[in-house]
């Protein structure tokens, strides 16, 4: 075995380096036709006014990004922050793009020419997630922190309204209740509150019933507990079923009938960072430290199919019609057809894949002699923290 000259491989374990390599084979692969961004990935969100074709990312450069997942155009950037942006959002009207940032501060710009707008300030941690709404004839923005604080601005003025306090860690995601907000005989002006359900690493999860006057803990004496650990995102179905997507490995599905209790489980292992659900074939989609996008069968709760192809973290998720959008920390957007017909050739092809795999390890099996001569090698991981300890010694 050649010994590497790459100053970057000494004192790394045998584990991390094999790791650097297996991620390195894997990110010259094409599945799910992806588009390179020069940073990472961090959230996304549909830009509602093209919802099959177009997203928003926010990344860790500190920008915001449109992308036209048909034809790759990544060119329209919304620039200001020097921190990575984590979150993102649109206000309630589409005229004003918003993006959350490590830097504590909540930024905004003019969609149509991208200029900087309003800074909100009040956050003493990185802000981590953003809803807004229109409430009588006033639009806030909520945002979430790792500070442990909710609160809702003004977003015409950057003033506060509200801060909410509840969780005792950070908070992770945000996500307006439907049944509360998108009611189909209300007229403009005429929803005076809403609630907003919250999720944190203490992994609670949390409901306020927000006004312009006043707000209010729905649940403040017994929020949801239904995870383990961290609940990292919340999405509401059509039928107003709340999805969940915790660091324990799982996505659960609170039932609205049931007072959000749990009524189905999905295993993704690993952390899930997202979850989405394909109302036309009754999909479920869970993403996230295992780097694979899962597809379920929602009513039998059965694995369909799992897309390879994002070799880091895969950090977000977002349906385009039949189709579902993964953004990744790897710095790549991959679309996933999830019409029936295309689900069936995706598993017919890994399935030769497989077969081929399967063929070429029998005969290298069988042709290649093992290697025993004893030639330098990586440190193993014990013996890193060997000499980690004895350098610590020296000091």
């Amino acid at each position: 075995m050649a010994s590497s000259t790459d100053p970057d491989h000494f004192f790394q374990t045998s584990h991390s380096l094999a790791e650097s390599e297996r991620k390195n084979l894997k990110s010259k692969n094409e599945n799910g036709s992806p588009i390179r961004l020069s940073s990472k990935i961090l959230a996304v969100i549909a830009d509602p006014r093209y919802p099959h074709n177009a997203l928003f990312v926010a990344e860790s450069a500190g920008n915001v990004r449109r992308v036209v997942v048909d034809t790759g155009d990544k060119s329209t950037i919304y620039r200001g922050p020097t921190a990575p942006v984590t979150s993102v959002a649109l206000s309630p009207d589409g005229k004003i793009l918003l993006g959350g940032c490590w830097d504590r501060s909540i930024w905004s710009w003019s969609l149509s020419n991208r200029q900087p707008l309003l800074r909100y300030r009040g956050h003493t941690d990185f802000v981590k997630c953003l809803v807004t709404l229109r409430l009588g004839d006033t639009d806030v923005v909520v945002s979430g922190a790792a500070d442990a604080s909710i609160i809702v601005w003004n977003l015409g003025t950057a003033e506060k309204v509200h801060l909410l306090k509840g969780h005792t860690r950070g908070i992770l995601d945000l996500v307006v209740d439907p049944s509360t907000y998108n009611l189909p005989n209300a007229g403009a002006g005429e929803i005076q509150e809403a609630v907003v359900f919250s999720a944190g690493s203490d992994r609670e999860i949390r409901q306020w019933r927000i006004s312009l006057g006043t707000v209010e803990q729905v649940d403040s004496e017994q929020p949801i507990l239904v995870h383990e650990t961290s609940v990292y995102a919340l999405r509401f179905d059509e039928d107003g079923d709340l999805w969940t997507a915790s660091a324990d490995g799982t996505t659960k599905c609170l039932s609205r009938s049931q007072s959000f209790r749990s009524d189905s489980t999905f295993e993704h292992g690993d952390y899930v960072r997202a979850v989405a659900v394909e109302e036309t074939g009754g999909y479920v989609i869970t993403a996230g430290r295992s780097e694979d996008v899962k597809i379920w069968d929602r009513g039998s709760g059965d694995l369909i199919h799992t897309f390879e192809g994002h070799y880091e973290e895969v950090s977000g998720l977002v349906m385009l019609w039949q189709r579902c959008a993964s953004v990744s920390i790897d710095g790549t957007i991959r679309v996933w057809d999830l019409k029936p017909e295309e689900l069936k050739k995706a598993r017919m092809q890994k399935e030769k894949d497989i077969q081929s795999v399967d063929v070429g390890d029998n005969n290298n099996a069988r042709s290649s002699p093992q290697d025993e001569r004893g030639e330098l090698r990586a440190l193993t991981e014990e013996e890193e923290r060997e000499l980690d300890a004895m350098m610590q010694d020296d000091d």
